[in-house]
């Protein structure tokens, strides 16, 4: 499938159609199914699909839903880089958590949201969701995204509703060429502005202003 510079929302058969050659996966009636040594097929979930894929491929599961984000260009790598180098030299002295960078599975439950958000901050009192295959599991502390072409609704729009929804404590948008920013923090359930600015994430919760 020929994959553009915008966000695509997948149809079972294009995830079919990306699944590793010899999954033994079969679609049928446009639903996922797992031959079984019985007269019956068995029923695959969304979520177990999305497990079949390699680490790093960059599909993700909101609401039951497969999307395939564009491939990052030179400006995010950029500006996504930088700002994780920044929070990593501020963790050294200020040893509160940990941060990790895409490509990084995140499960928000086991059912139907997985993505893969650009930087992951967890606080030292949230670490357990971080488990020892790799994945994260549970809901991160800080999410930052950084835009590409073609994606600005999909983080500003879908990713916003899933990490409120979900409860992240603190999510920032970097739009990567002109350097903006906007922030939020959770505050009774819902995102509240933090601010705009420009070269800076102004963190809350990590108490320091973050220059890229």
């Amino acid at each position: 499938m020929h994959q553009t510079s915008s966000i695509s929302r997948l149809r079972n058969i294009d995830v079919y159609r990306l699944l590793p050659e010899g999954t033994r996966i079969e679609l049928i009636d446009n639903h996922f199914y797992m031959p079984v040594k019985t007269p019956a097929m068995e029923p695959v979930q969304n979520i177990d699909v999305f497990r079949l894929f390699p680490e790093g491929t960059r599909i993700e599961l909101i609401d039951n839903c497969f999307y395939m984000p564009p491939s990052p260009n030179s400006d995010h790598q950029i500006s996504s880089g930088d700002i994780f180098v920044e929070i990593k030299n501020y963790l050294k002295k200020n040893p509160i958590g940990v941060v990790l960078s895409a490509p990084l599975d995140v499960y928000f439950d086991e059912k139907s949201n997985s993505v893969q958000p650009d930087i992951i901050f967890i606080s030292k009192e949230n670490l357990s969701i971080i488990h020892k295959k790799g994945a994260i599991h549970g809901v991160p502390d800080l999410l930052i995204e950084i835009l590409s072409e073609g994606n600005e609704n999909y983080d500003k729009i879908y990713k916003y509703s899933l990490y409120e929804k979900f409860g992240v404590k603190e999510y920032w948008i970097v739009e990567p060429v002109t350097k903006k920013t906007i922030g939020y923090k959770l505050v009774s359930g819902k995102y509240e502005l933090i601010g705009e600015l420009e070269r800076k994430i102004g963190s809350v919760l990590l108490k320091t202003i973050v220059e890229f």
